[in-house]
């Protein structure tokens, strides 16, 4: 009896209860399929959303609250960045923000990777076809590279940039304007073999004004003799009589002569070197420098090669090699320059006046700084990082980037003025130093009140923009003025009036 009851209370349930079919166990193929890309889809924009839905919710919440804390904060940096661009120059390069940030992204980085593989299993692959499968593991894949190693390989660029602002940049204090621009030496070394220390061969004065970036840009013949120092600076004390010793003093001999009498310097000078050479651009220029940069050439090279190339258009050919030897050319034309034909580029003496030369010079700068854009430095920051060290000396402390960065950003919107201190303007073994001032004060007033109209024509000096003739205004008809020397060795049909004439940097 008790049997039979037992018997018929299950035959009605078995009747009575509506047949349940775990779709998980016997599966849909298209629904698995699409489930699986789906929480994979869900890691990549939401990370910790597919293991909220689906998985460790615990595991979810942690993830998606670091990810919107992460963008909260990217979030505020632009606004920072919008309202005050200083103040958000200042906090990216400060090294604690850098070693906060390289940490961050290493933990996204791990996190990011522990969510995708987690993404991948909860849309249990097992359950799908051998060729999903397959397609499955290698979207996985390719998210893992993208995403985890993206971050990871973008952490280990903000460590180098850390690293290298700890190595090139100093922790002084920040020195102010000086009525109202700053004044930055630019020295282009060369130690490279053959060469008896250091000798800038390049040496040019940037002129920038702390409101509105616009800069002048005053290059010296390394050539240029009879220097008589400011009164009351260390020079003037340790040559009354001045750097005039004819062919024997030339202002690119200073730098090894300060480093061969350091003794005589006072006390604590960190470069005596440097130290003579600035107080000579000093009295040449009549502008207080705040700040130096020093580029080695001899690793000039490696730097080209970091960033790929620069792209120039030659207008003459070149000699790789020296006049006695000559192992090849740049040949004239538009032209993809790696490390090592940029740097012959630069430093070729062959064939060529030291005034063509500081044109192609300025050249190939104007090429790195016109092509160096945040997509180049950010695709290459480590190779870049790498191949700076020992390549840049410079005075600027940590503290006065954020200024100068903010600087240089309004600087590169606007056209840079050249002023050449070379022929014809003047002899650097015979000028007036009058008429350097003259030169000098009058490219800066004529730059502080730039409009438009101004900015298109030639300031004062033989180089102004892109190109100009002398003092007065050039004409599309007016012939180049060419630079006629007269002392042995040079070449008196080189125009160094016109930079267009030498190369142009695209």
């Amino acid at each position: 009896m008790g049997s039979q009851s037992g018997s018929a209370v299950l035959d009605r349930t078995a009747t009575e209860a509506p047949i349940r079919v775990d779709t998980r166990t016997t599966g849909d193929p298209r629904r698995d399929r699409r489930r699986a890309y789906a929480l994979l889809g869900l890691t990549v924009v939401l990370p910790g959303s597919a293991q909220l839905a689906v998985g460790n919710p615990t595991l979810g919440r942690f993830a998606l609250r670091g990810w919107f804390g992460v963008w909260a904060g990217a979030a505020l940096l632009g606004l920072l960045a919008v309202v005050n661009r200083t103040a958000a120059l200042t906090v990216i390069t400060h090294r604690w923000f850098l070693a906060v940030l390289q940490v961050v992204l290493f933990a996204m980085a791990a996190l990011w990777l522990g969510l995708l593989v987690d993404a991948w299993r909860i849309g249990r692959p097992d359950r799908l076809a051998r060729t999903d499968r397959r397609r499955l593991l290698v979207a996985l894949v390719v998210l893992l590279v993208i995403l985890p190693g993206g971050t990871a390989y973008a952490g280990v660029n903000v460590g180098a940039a850390r690293t290298a602002m700890t190595s090139v940049f100093g922790a002084g204090d920040a020195a102010g304007a000086v009525d109202g621009r700053f004044n930055i030496l630019l020295l282009g070394g060369d130690s490279g073999r053959g060469r008896e220390g250091l000798r800038p061969d390049s040496i040019q004065l940037a002129s920038v004004d702390a409101e509105t970036g616009r800069a002048v840009l005053f290059g010296f013949s390394r050539e240029t003799e009879h220097i008589t120092f400011r009164p009351g600076s260390v020079m003037a004390g340790l040559m009354p009589q001045g750097w005039t010793c004819g062919d024997e003093c030339l202002l690119n001999g200073l730098y090894t002569w300060g480093r061969d009498h350091a003794d005589e310097f006072p006390a604590g000078t960190k470069d005596p070197g440097l130290l003579a050479t600035t107080e000579a651009v000093e009295a040449l220029s009549g502008l207080d420098i705040q700040y130096h940069v020093l580029v080695d050439l001899k690793g000039f090279r490696s730097l080209v090669d970091a960033v790929g190339g620069l792209d120039i258009t030659v207008q003459r050919r070149t000699p790789i090699g020296s006049q006695a030897n000559i192992k090849g050319w740049i040949e004239a034309g538009e032209r993809h320059l790696d490390g090592h034909d940029a740097l012959w580029y630069a430093r070729s003496r062959a064939n060529s006046t030291n005034y063509e030369r500081m044109a192609r010079q300025r050249c190939v700068v104007t090429a790195m700084i016109r092509q160096l854009d945040p997509q180049t430095v950010v695709l290459n920051f480590g190779d870049i990082a790498n191949a700076t060290k020992g390549v840049f000396q410079t005075d600027i402390p940590q503290g006065a980037l954020a200024t100068l960065g903010d600087l240089a950003v309004k600087t590169k919107q606007q056209k840079i003025t050249s002023v050449n201190f070379v022929p014809p303007l003047i002899k650097p073994w015979d000028y007036d130093p009058a008429v350097v001032h003259a030169a000098v004060d009058k490219a800066i007033a004529r730059s502080e009140q730039a409009d438009e109209k101004a900015a298109e024509e030639p300031a004062a000096g033989p180089e102004a923009s892109t190109a100009s003739g002398g003092g007065a205004k050039a004409s599309a008809t007016e012939p180049k003025k060419q630079a006629v020397m007269d002392r042995p060795g040079s070449d008196p049909d080189a125009d160094t009036s016109d930079l267009a004439s030498v190369c142009s940097a695209g």
